[in-house]
């Protein structure tokens, strides 16, 4: 394995990938979940869904299109579905989880749109929503640690703002904090990351990677900061190990990363219960 990875340039390009989506995603996941906004992840990987399909289809159509990386359409897509998530927030006051369905919705459907457009799903498409090991490109390994280091910059900067906004939102405002511009920030993030990440784990399955190992997490962490560490943690196991077990038994690397993910999971919560039972006893 350690051979190959030195001899083909697209097996270093998915492995230093998921090394890099195994920290951001995780990362902002914690973040997320707390905040109660876990289907965020889900409606932001169905609209960059169609963001793909509307590259592609533009791809054929039209032949100044022609070399467009698919990623890039993806990600203003993603963008553009988080303002709008926001602005239907700020429409729906008291019923604010209602923007996440109705963008999710919009997303499906252009989706689907596009690829009857584009007459039907081909090989490229699939790769988007499954993830594929071979189809990471050295560009698209520049662009994800662009992101990823700006993601990074953005939490430490932003940490005490982000933990306030994320544990108690009405104190962060009265105490004169920008929570709209924090907020602001941190969505765009959110969308880049998810779209960043569909290249190794698929659109479909993007959400996984960023609750699971923080819902594993949880469940044995004593506080944020360790439930961050263990989330990265898990994150980095579920992905390096779903490429291994990928490469040797020529499985797809999405669904791979995502039942080791469970795995994590199901440990972390029978860990916790044979702890309890040993603390009744």
């Amino acid at each position: 394995m350690i051979d190959a990875i030195f001899r083909y340039e697209f097996l270093q390009n998915a492995f230093m990938t998921g090394i890099l989506i195994g920290i951001i995603a995780p990362l902002l996941g914690v973040f997320i979940v707390v905040r109660r906004l876990s289907l965020i992840a889900d409606a932001l990987s169905h609209v960059t869904l169609a963001g793909i399909a509307a590259s592609l289809l533009l791809e054929k159509r039209l032949m100044m299109f022609n070399g467009l990386n698919p990623l890039y359409m993806g990600m203003a897509f993603s963008v553009g579905g988080s303002l709008f998530i926001e602005k239907l927030r700020a429409v729906y006051k008291h019923y604010q989880e209602l923007a996440i369905p109705i963008i999710l919705s919009g997303g499906i459907g252009l989706g689907v749109i596009f690829i009857s457009l584009a007459d039907g799903f081909n090989t490229d498409l699939f790769s988007y929503l499954f993830g594929s090991v071979t189809a990471v490109s050295r560009t698209d390994l520049w662009t994800i640690l662009i992101i990823s280091v700006s993601v990074i910059a953005v939490i430490i900067l932003l940490y005490k703002e982000l933990f306030l906004l994320s544990f108690d939102e009405e104190y962060a405002k009265a105490s004169g904090l920008a929570s709209k511009s924090i907020h602001f920030i941190f969505i765009i993030m959110v969308a880049l990351v998810i779209a960043a990440s569909m290249r190794v784990v698929g659109i479909l399955l993007v959400s996984s990677l960023m609750t699971l190992p923080v819902a594993a997490s949880i469940r044995i962490a004593n506080g944020f900061k360790q439930t961050i560490f263990l989330s990265l943690l898990f994150g980095e196991t579920a992905v390096l190990g779903g490429l291994t077990v990928a490469y040797y038994l020529n499985l797809a690397p999405g669904g791979t990363i995502v039942m080791i993910s469970v795995a994590i999971l199901v440990g972390a919560i029978l860990y916790r219960k044979s702890n309890y039972g040993k603390k009744a006893m």
